[in-house]
């Protein structure tokens, strides 16, 4: 379908300088956007970073609510099973949302919808109204990067697209480092069964954005006369016509392979360093920083990459060296915490750094009419089914230790990696 030229009312009035020079620079993928897509930048950046850090709220509460509730590892690996399962849901319906009534209203709904069930996991009486709770924060947490990815890549320049998204991605780090500075924080100064409420209770900073991103963010304006002219946008039925179906079958199985892989690490690690490695509230926040900011670069690096390798090769890569550094983690002998600390950076790196290429690649493979349905649809019930990776972790950890169990992980990379053999490379690709 062809799409005919956005009406002059909706072009940028600050468009950015096309062919200038310092766009080449480290620095020029930024100033590319122009100003309202740094603005778009900036509202993407602090939804995916606080998204994060109401996300690992509760990995890094685990071993109190264990304690509070008296669960055992299949329970609490229970918690993370149902936000990513009901995450599906909320991704694939926000992905919707996005198509029909625009990128930035869905990205303000996900924003206000995990903020307030972050909130309300801190009020909880028992474990069934904690996990309650917990599933309907998934709504929110499933939409929030499908949309904000969206509405940047639609801003970005083919050129500069996969470090733009893969800035975007480093927010995460960002706001799982903020959520480990204040884990640290509570927890040394509040008693356990107070201190894993206070930390739900801070999942309110969202709001204060939502705030900013009213009266400051819009959509691009290619994508405001897409979804003005089209009669198909927001059909889910499009994504599986038969020009479509190919694509979205292995992105599916690309997110969930990735994503088995990514939260097995980012919901087991704080678990496995406290109790089978003897780390203390401090030493626990200590081996995360190594973790952190390995993730951090990771991203950024590994949205250089993308854009310079290519889509598929950047997470070929990447999946690869993600195996290689879970089965040397998970098997670093008793007493070499020293190891453990130093080995902590490129596992954070290669486990973010595969990540940089998603938002890119995953806009690239579907037209402006249908791109939040179906990106909001493959990368959330990847994220679904990639759940069962962390479950079978909890259930496996009773028998097999933590560490032992957490090469399972290595498993949802290998998936990743064979999913690419189905899904074209779109480096270069121009946005309809």
């Amino acid at each position: 379908m062809s799409t005919p030229p956005p009406p002059q009312a909706l072009t940028d009035p600050h468009p950015a300088p096309t062919g200038h020079p310092d766009d080449d620079g480290p620095l020029g993928w930024l100033r590319a956007l122009g100003p309202r897509g740094r603005r778009a930048f900036a509202g993407a950046f602090g939804g995916y970073a606080l998204d994060s850090y109401d996300y690992f709220t509760l990995p890094l509460s685990m071993v109190a609510l264990a304690a509070y509730f008296s669960l055992d590892s299949g329970q609490t690996g229970l918690f993370t099973t149902v936000t990513l399962v009901v995450s599906a849901v909320g991704g694939a319906l926000a992905g919707v949302v996005a198509d029909r009534i625009g990128r930035v209203k869905a990205l303000m709904i996900t924003v206000i919808t995990y903020a307030v069930f972050t909130v309300a996991c801190g009020f909880a009486p028992n474990y069934e109204t904690l996990l309650v709770f917990r599933a309907l924060q998934g709504l929110g947490f499933g939409g929030e990067w499908a949309v904000g990815a969206i509405l940047v890549a639609e801003y970005a320049s083919a050129k500069h697209r996969g470090r733009t998204l893969g800035a975007i991605q480093s927010s995460w780090a960002v706001g799982w480092a903020l959520a480990a500075i204040t884990y640290t924080l509570v927890f040394s100064f509040a008693d356990e069964d107070l201190a894993w409420r206070i930390m739900f209770w801070t999942g309110a900073l969202p709001a204060l954005l939502v705030v900013w991103m009213r009266r400051r963010v819009h959509d691009a304006p290619q994508a405001v006369a897409v979804r003005e002219q089209s009669s198909e946008r927001g059909s889910f039925t499009a994504i599986f016509k038969p020009g479509m179906l190919r694509t979205t079958v292995f992105a599916v199985l690309l997110s969930t392979g990735v994503q088995g892989g990514y939260y097995t690490l980012a919901t087991w690690v704080p678990t496995y360093l406290k109790t089978e490695r003897g780390l203390s509230v401090v030493g626990t926040g200590g081996y995360l920083t190594f973790l952190i900011s390995g993730a951090f670069l990771g991203y950024l690096t590994g949205g250089y990459l993308t854009d310079l390798l290519g889509r598929r090769r950047n997470i070929w890569l990447f999946a690869l060296l993600s195996a290689v550094c879970i089965l040397a983690y998970a098997n670093i002998p008793s007493g070499a915490n020293t190891l453990l600390l130093v080995l902590g950076f490129p596992l954070g790196f290669c486990m973010s750094a595969i990540f940089s290429g998603f938002g890119s690649f995953l806009s690239e493979l579907y037209p402006t009419a249908v791109r939040g349905t179906g990106q909001g649809f493959t990368y959330n019930t990847g994220r679904a089914v990639g759940a069962v990776f962390p479950t079978t972790v909890g259930f496996l950890a009773d028998s097999w230790g933590v560490g032992g169990a957490l090469v399972f992980g290595a498993i949802g990379y290998a998936l990743a990696a064979l999913a690419l053999l189905g899904l074209p490379e779109t480096r270069g690709k121009e946005l309809v």
